[in-house]
C-alpha cells in the first residue's frame, strides 16, 4: 500500500484491546477483527500468527494476491491489518495466506465476516450492519418474558423447511417472507418463543446449520443480515422471543473455513485425539487457546448485541465436557489429573455463561447436555457450569419409550412415566420434543404412537398434554403440532395440507389451547424449577396406567389426571386438597380435538370422602388415552 492510502485510516486496536486479546478476555472482537467500513474504504484485520504474508483478494483487484497485502502488528498478537480505499459494502473478498510452514498457500473466508456469498460460493462480503430496530418495548420488558417464573413454550423451527412455495419450484421463504407468516402463526398458536436451528452460515445445507463456518453471519440462503434482523424485529413486536442454536463444539473442515487457517492448527487441536470429532467428521475447537475462546465468546455476544437475540441454546455440550466422548480406549488423552473431563472446555463454558449473563442478564443460555453432569444450570460460583436451563433428555427418552408401547404393556413400565419427577428440580429443565426425535428413521411423533389411527391421535394428544403439564419449560419441533405422519425432511415443507383433516386440525387446536392454558395459569409455570410447584396425588395405580398430580403457584392449584390406556374409567375417585366445585378446564378427549367426547360435564363438586391422604375427593370420568385438568372455581 502507498503512504497516501495508509494515512486515511487508523488501527482500531488500543493497548487495552491487545492486552485483553492476549489474555483471552476480549469478547467484542467483531468490532475489531474482520472487515469494517470506515472513511472512504474498508479496514481489514485477521488473526494468522503463523503466516509469512496475508493479503486481501477480491473482484476489486481481480483476485490479485499481491495487490493489497496486510501488515503484521509488531506486538506478537499474530494480527494482520490494513486499509483498502475505494471499496464499499457488498464487496466480495477473501484472505490469501502464505504460511511460514511447508510453502502452504490458501484462500480463506473471513472468520469474522458479517455476510457470505450464498453457498456453494465461498467468498466473504463486506457489509454494514446498520438497522433501525422497532422492538424497544420488547427489549425493555423481555426480562419478564425470559424469567424462570414466566411461561415458556418454544416452537423449534428450521427456516428452510417450515414453509415453502411449491408453485415456485419448492423454494424456501426468505427472512422477510418468513416475517409475514411465522410471527402471526406462532402468536396465534400461543408459543412464547421460537428457536431456530443454526442460522449461522454453513456450507452444507443438509447439516441443518450444525456444521457452522460463519460464526458472525446469518446464512445468505434466505437474505441479508438486515433481512434476518427484520424477522427478529417482527417476532419481538408480536411478543415472541428468539432463541438461536449455536455450535461451539465443532466446525467442518471445508478448505475456505477455519481449518488449518494459517498453515497450522490454529482454531482446532493438532492432535486428532482431541481435535477430530469421530461422529461428525469435523474439527474440535482448541479451548485452551486464549484467541479461540475470544473468537467463540465474541460470537455469542455478537448475536445478543447486533441481532437482539433473547437466548442461546448451546449444541452438543456433552461432546465438549468429555474427552472420551464417542471414543474407544486409546483414542483419547486424559486430562492432567488422569480424568476424562475436558477441563479447558469446562472453563470455556463457564466463562461463556458468565460473560453472557454479565452483559445481558435478561436473556437465557440453554444447554443440550445428555448426561448426568452435575449442576449444569447452577451458578459458576457454586461450582456449576452457569447455564440458565438444560434440555431434559432423560425425560424425553423415557417418555417417548413409554408412549411407544402398546397400552396393555404400559403397566409394566409405569416407572418410566414417573421417574422424571425424582430429579425434575435438580436442574432448570426444558422438556424437548425436538427435531432430533423425528429424523434418521425414528419416525414422526404420531408414527411412534401405538394402536389404530384413533388411538395414535389420542396418544399424541396425551403425550403433548403430559409434556405441557409436567414441570419444566416446553419445546416442540415444527410439524409436531400438525400430527405429521412422515419424518421431517429439510428439503420440503412441513405438511400443512394435513390441517384439512379434522384429526390433524384437532392436534393443532390442542397445542394452541395447551399454550393458552399454560400462559393463563400461574400454577403451570411460576414454580417450574421448584419442588413446591408439584405434588403427587397418586402415582401408584400402575395397573390402570393412571397418574394424578397437582401443579401449584403461590395462590393457585390445578389438578391433572392422566389415563394412558384406551379404556375409559368411570367413577374414578381422586383426592383433592379442598372442597367446593372443581371446574374441568381442559380435556384432551374433547370432540373439538378429535376425541370421543368423554368428560365431566364442565366440572365436579368435591365430596368429604378421604383418599390419597386428602380429606376431599372427586369422583370423575377419566376418558380413554387422555389428560384432563381441573381448577377449583
Amino acid at each position: 500500500m502507498n503512504n497516501r492510502k495508509e494515512s486515511t485510516w487508523t488501527s482500531p486496536f488500543t493497548d487495552m484491546d491487545i492486552y485483553l486479546f492476549k489474555e483471552g478476555n476480549h469478547f467484542r472482537l467483531y468490532e475489531k477483527l474482520g472487515a469494517h467500513l470506515c472513511n472512504s474504504g474498508v479496514r481489514f484485520a485477521t488473526w494468522a500468527p503463523n503466516a509469512k504474508s496475508v493479503s486481501v483478494i477480491g473482484e476489486f483487484n481481480n483476485w490479485d494476491k499481491k495487490a493489497h497485502p496486510l501488515s503484521p502488528r509488531q506486538d506478537e498478537t499474530g494480527i494482520w491489518e490494513g486499509f483498502i480505499e475505494g471499496i464499499d459494502s457488498g464487496t466480495l473478498y477473501k484472505y490469501h495466506i502464505v504460511s511460514n510452514y511447508n510453502n502452504y498457500e490458501v484462500d480463506k473466508g473471513d472468520p469474522y465476516a458479517f455476510y457470505w456469498e450464498r453457498p456453494p460460493k465461498t467468498a466473504s462480503i463486506v457489509w454494514d450492519l446498520n438497522y433501525e430496530w422497532k422492538d424497544e418495548k420488547w427489549m425493555k420488558e423481555r426480562v419478564k418474558h425470559n424469567s424462570f417464573k414466566s411461561p415458556m413454550s418454544i416452537y423449534e423451527v428450521h427456516l428452510g423447511s417450515w414453509r415453502r412455495f411449491p408453485e415456485e419450484g419448492n423454494r424456501f421463504l426468505t427472512y422477510r417472507e418468513l416475517a409475514s407468516f411465522l410471527p402471526n402463526y406462532a402468536k396465534e398458536m400461543g408459543f412464547t418463543h421460537v428457536e431456530f436451528l443454526p442460522v449461522m452460515e454453513h456450507p452444507f445445507y443438509g447439516s441443518w446449520g450444525y456444521q457452522t463456518l460463519g460464526y458472525f453471519a446469518p446464512t445468505s440462503r434466505y437474505g441479508t443480515p438486515q433481512d434476518f434482523m427484520y424477522l427478529i424485529d417482527v417476532l419481538h413486536q408480536n411478543n415472541i422471543g428468539v432463541i438461536l442454536d449455536w455450535v461451539p463444539s465443532h466446525f467442518p473442515n471445508d478448505g475456505h473455513g477455519l481449518v488449518f487457517f494459517d498453515g497450522t492448527h490454529l482454531y482446532e487441536h493438532a492432535d486428532p485425539r482431541k481435535g477430530f470429532h469421530p461422529d461428525w467428521k469435523s474439527c474440535i475447537f482448541n479451548y485452551g487457546r486464549n484467541e479461540v475462546r475470544n473468537f467463540l465468546i465474541s460470537s455469542a455476544l455478537f448475536w445478543l448485541d447486533k441481532y437482539h437475540v433473547d437466548g442461546i441454546r448451546v449444541d452438543a455440550v456433552a461432546s465438549m465436557l468429555y474427552l472420551d466422548y464417542s471414543r474407544k480406549d486409546g483414542e483419547w488423552i486424559p486430562n492432567e489429573y488422569g480424568g476424562r473431563e475436558n477441563l479447558e472446555a469446562i472453563h470455556f463454558l463457564k466463562r461463556f455463561n458468565e460473560e453472557v449473563y454479565r452483559n445481558y442478564p435478561d436473556v437465557q443460555t440453554i444447554a443440550e447436555e445428555s448426561t448426568a453432569w452435575p449442576q449444569v444450570t447452577r451458578p459458576t460460583y457454586l461450582g456449576g457450569l452457569g447455564f440458565g436451563m438444560k434440555w431434559n433428555m432423560g425425560w424425553m427418552h423415557d417418555t417417548l419409550e413409554y408412549f411407544s408401547k402398546d397400552p396393555i404393556f404400559r403397566q409394566y413400565h409405569h416407572n418410566q412415566l414417573t421417574f422424571s419427577i425424582w430429579y425434575a428440580f435438580f436442574e432448570n429443565f426444558v422438556l424437548p420434543l425436538s427435531h432430533d426425535e423425528v429424523v434418521y428413521g425414528k419416525g414422526s411423533l404420531i408414527a411412534k404412537m401405538p394402536g389404530d389411527d384413533w388411538q395414535k391421535f389420542a396418544n399424541l394428544r396425551a403425550l403433548l398434554g403430559y409434556q405441557w403439564l409436567h414441570p419444566g419449560k416446553k419445546l416442540l419441533f415444527m410439524g409436531g403440532e400438525l400430527g405429521q405422519w412422515r419424518e421431517w425432511n429439510h428439503e420440503s415443507s412441513i405438511d400443512w395440507h394435513l390441517l384439512e383433516y379434522p384429526n390433524h386440525e384437532g392436534i393443532r387446536r390442542w397445542v394452541r389451547d395447551l399454550n393458552r392454558l399454560l400462559s393463563s395459569e400461574p400454577a403451570l409455570y411460576e414454580r417450574d424449577f421448584e419442588n413446591t410447584g408439584f405434588e403427587w396425588v397418586d402415582f401408584s395405580d400402575w395397573e390402570s396406567s393412571i397418574i394424578s398430580f397437582l401443579r401449584k403457584s403461590e395462590n393457585e392449584t390445578v389438578l391433572v389426571a392422566c389415563n394412558f390406556t384406551p379404556i375409559p374409567r368411570y367413577n374414578y375417585r381422586i383426592g383433592v386438597p379442598s372442597g367446593g366445585f372443581w371446574k374441568e378446564i381442559l380435556n384432551s378427549d374433547a370432540k373439538e380435538y378429535g376425541g370421543s367426547g368423554h368428560g365431566n360435564f364442565g366440572g365436579l363438586e368435591a365430596t368429604p370422602v378421604p383418599i390419597h391422604g386428602r380429606f376431599y375427593s372427586l369422583v370423575m370420568t377419566l376418558p380413554p388415552l387422555s389428560v384432563i385438568v381441573f381448577k377449583k372455581a
